[in-house]
């Protein structure tokens, strides 16, 4: 698998025991890209992403930077920079120690790089992490992954349980001062709505299987959302579209590809939203996955 893509997945399965948490999954991200892996709890998100560094085998074919996670997962780890769900940082340091910390451990850390990060933040050298809040926290942990010179970032819910300003100030920074149109980020988040406008790919996970793996813009030309006052909903309907739901003023309906023109002619046609085909696509786990999968560009 030697192309020019940063990862590489074909067939990808992970297994606890006897339970498959992700299976036969295949997909490829290539340089400059902001990939949102989505997905219920349960869906594999953490599994795929603990194999994608290392952190567990799997069955199938996955290279990651040219490499074999488990194999060279040193090597990997030095051109890869990885946020767990459960990442902390250690409450007696100061800031400043933790960024010393940092230069013996990583040979691509660059101090002058994290300390220019932080004056974006209310965060001084001197502080002690125990003093700061859960925003705070979450980007002296961005400052410090950002300051390592790498091609990937994985971000497994970096900015769970943080207030609605503290998630925007985060991922300001992330594009801002990271994403430079050759690195890529693989993020896991909740908040749908609020990432839609950084993502140029989504890979949606739904029971360990990938229900959809395309850029923001095929989404736009594939799926169609009509919206539609109650006259029509029983026609709609008829359409068998992939979700009805409300919109301010009466209903939609979202289809894949263009619905037959008679039903087509009934509303208006609108953009749909990362979080309505989100709905649609995973709330159905009988639905056949290959009728949405597509490979990430």
């Amino acid at each position: 698998m030697s192309t020019g893509n940063l990862i590489e997945a074909r067939g990808l399965t992970l297994r606890y025991g006897s339970k498959v948490a992700v299976d036969d999954v295949s997909f490829t991200v290539p340089p400059g890209r902001v990939v949102g892996l989505l997905g219920h709890n349960g869906a594999g998100k953490t599994t795929l992403m603990k194999a994608l560094v290392g952190l567990m085998k799997a069955g199938g074919g996955l290279t990651v930077l040219g490499r074999d996670p488990v194999r060279e997962r040193v090597a990997l780890l030095e051109e890869a920079c990885y946020i767990a769900d459960v990442a902390t940082l250690p409450r007696w340091a100061r800031v400043s120690e933790l960024i010393a910390m940092m230069s013996g451990l990583h040979p691509r850390f660059s101090s002058e790089r994290a300390l220019q990060l932080l004056r974006r933040t209310s965060v001084t050298p001197r502080d002690r992490v125990k003093s700061l809040s859960k925003g705070m926290v979450a980007q002296v942990h961005l400052a410090l992954i950002a300051a390592i010179d790498a091609r990937l970032m994985i971000l497994d819910e970096p900015t769970l349980g943080l207030d609605v300003l503290s998630r925007k100030s985060f991922y300001e920074m992330l594009i801002d001062e990271w994403c430079d149109g050759q690195r890529s980020v693989i993020v896991s988040t909740h908040q749908v709505e609020e990432i839609e406008s950084l993502l140029s790919d989504v890979l949606m996970l739904n029971e360990g299987r990938l229900v959809l793996s395309t850029s923001l813009e095929e989404i736009d030309g594939r799926f169609v959302a009509l919206s539609h006052d109650a006259a029509a909903a029983e026609r709609v309907a008829a359409a068998h579209p992939l979700l009805r739901y409300r919109v301010q003023g009466g209903s939609a309906a979202l289809f894949d590809g263009p619905p037959p023109d008679d039903v087509l002619s009934l509303g208006r046609r609108v953009r749909p939203s990362l979080v309505d085909l989100f709905v649609a696509l995973t709330r159905r786990p009988e639905m056949n996955r290959t009728q949405f999968e597509e490979p990430a560009r």
